[in-house]
């Protein structure tokens, strides 16, 4: 059976999306790689013939025990290159997703060694997430709430966001939201935005990209004079 980059990139982009709490079906995928759902439909079938997929009644998708190995080495590559660009070459954090998804296809299995070796394993990428299926329900479990959950005059540090975004990424970059910052909630608007506090700055931010971040809360900002 050969691998290649397309069926490497749908079995990581099933996989990912589990992550993300999703149910996948073909749309998710169609939706998830910017693919026509003809294209999907084909790339399934494929999938499914070389045993690493399987496709319930309900069009659910899960991957085979084979097909996840594929996917969880693949996503090991990405984590370890994104690492390797921050840490050892200094690229911004929210240049390195894009940097990985190109580099991941062409890495040996020597250099992802030496690049274990120089790195360590484990720890969390430069956006704040860990390898493997850190669902939100693996994330409550820790302590961390969605952004948007937090009440006003709350307190919390960043400890995630969605990396699969570049604009995103720059936008949160340009209001000093990244892993380790640290933010106040000032106020929950009627507008669907929350007005935030981070560091020296006030910035707005609506719920849907607020969503698409996970906090530690680290206290309650009491008014002033308390």
């Amino acid at each position: 059976m050969r691998i290649t980059i397309s069926k490497e990139n749908y079995l990581k982009a099933i996989a990912e999306a589990e992550s993300e709490g999703q149910v996948v079906i073909a749309a998710t995928l169609a939706r998830w790689l910017s693919v026509s759902p003809p294209a999907v439909t084909m790339a399934i079938k494929r999938l499914r013939r070389d045993g690493l997929l399987h496709v319930a009644r309900d069009g659910q998708i899960r991957l085979t025990a084979a097909g996840r190995d594929i996917a969880t080495r693949l996503l090991n590559r990405h984590h370890l290159i994104e690492r390797m660009l921050t840490e050892i070459f200094g690229m911004e954090w929210y240049k390195v997703h894009e940097e990985a998804e190109q580099l991941e296809h062409a890495v040996s299995s020597d250099f992802e060694r030496k690049l274990l070796e120089k790195l360590g394993p484990g720890g969390a990428c430069p956006h704040g997430n860990f390898v493997g299926l850190d669902t939100p329900e693996v994330r409550r479990r820790r302590g961390w709430m969605p952004l948007d959950a937090l009440g006003a005059e709350d307190e919390a540090r960043v400890v995630s966001v969605f990396e699969r975004d570049r604009q995103l990424l720059e936008f949160f970059n340009g209001l000093g939201i990244c892993p380790g910052a640290v933010l106040h909630v000032v106020s929950q608007n009627y507008d669907d935005t929350l007005t935030l506090a981070v560091g020296e700055n006030t910035v707005q931010l609506g719920r849907s990209a607020a969503r698409k971040v996970w906090v530690e809360p680290v206290g309650v900002r009491l008014p002033v004079g308390q």
